[in-house]
């Protein structure tokens, strides 16, 4: 059984910084190979100094990474993308402007070697509220947001303080307390956004530093209930942004947990020889008295 291909999609209404955050995943792949995909090459502004060749249907990018538009047909880029030697690590779909990131999820989920990573929302500061109020935009601006397992909360530079603490407060009322990442100019730790960083982590080959995150592995040395365990681990009170890692299932098999934000899933993983689940979250928030009493702490 070969692991299917993460795929994350990147929403937000227009302006929010969608394309930004791309470029900075770009810029800051740490050898990953990432595969983007746009509806129209025009939407995307990649960064001219990352291109290294183009055509008609993909543009190569520096580090093994591409971006391919995708027009009318998701399904068919996908499926070319996974033909691809060397295979992308990771998927990232921008949505346009005005698209409901949970449809796109729902067509990944129907494509075999696939799996939806989860979806992360832009939002701007300065904006998002007068956006939401807006007759014309203000259902698409809510029904993104409401699709959301990690909502980035752009352009912070541009607002003061209480502006910024209002509209958390009002994310968390919009959203029922999904996961707030502050950014400015699209700049956010890529293990916030893409789960194969945690892979990284787990292989202990990730070198990536931010100050305002801490990591910690947990090993379970015994079979667990792994449904029971992921439940736990996507509990408020963790202070978990993100968990994945691998565990032996009370009937043997080695199985896949993966975390985001409140969501979490479960599937077999025969092929994997890796043990323990790294857990990401940000310092101060992440309990890591709690999430001990679950497993061992291996580093």
């Amino acid at each position: 059984m070969t692991a299917p291909l993460p795929v994350t999609v990147i929403g937000g209404y227009l302006g929010s910084g969608k394309t930004t955050l791309v470029n900075h995943l770009l810029r800051n792949a740490n050898g990953l190979r990432l595969a983007i995909l746009v509806n129209e090459f025009g939407e995307l502004a990649i960064d001219e100094d990352l291109i290294e060749a183009e055509d008609d249907d993909i543009i190569s990018i520096a580090g093994g990474c591409v971006c391919c538009s995708f027009g009318s047909d998701l399904t068919g880029a996908l499926i070319d993308m996974a033909k691809l030697n060397p295979q992308p690590d990771h998927v990232l779909i921008e949505s346009s402007g005005v698209a409901i990131p949970s449809a796109i999820v729902g067509s990944v989920s129907l494509l075999n070697g696939f799996c939806a990573d989860g979806i992360v929302i832009l939002a701007d500061a300065e904006t998002i509220q007068r956006s939401a109020c807006d007759k014309y935009m203000g259902d698409t601006v809510l029904r993104q947001l409401a699709d959301a397992n990690i909502i980035v909360l752009n352009k912070i530079d541009l607002v003061n303080k209480a502006h910024l603490l209002e509209t958390k407060r009002w994310l968390g009322q919009q959203t029922d307390g999904v996961r707030i990442i502050e950014s400015s100019h699209g700049i956010v730790a890529p293990q916030v956004v893409l789960e194969s960083f945690l892979v990284q982590k787990s292989l202990g080959v990730l070198h990536f530093e931010a100050s305002n995150l801490e990591m910690m592995t947990i090993t379970l040395r015994e079979p667990v209930d792994v449904e029971s365990l992921a439940k736990k681990l996507a509990d408020d009170n963790l202070g978990l942004i993100r968990a994945k890692g691998f565990v032996t299932s009370l009937t043997g098999q080695k199985n896949l947990i993966q975390v985001v934000g409140r969501r979490w899933e479960t599937s077999l993983a025969p092929d994997s020889t890796l043990n323990g689940i790294v857990c990401l979250g940000f310092k101060g928030v992440l309990s890591r008295q709690n999430i001990e009493k679950i497993g061992n702490v291996a580093s």
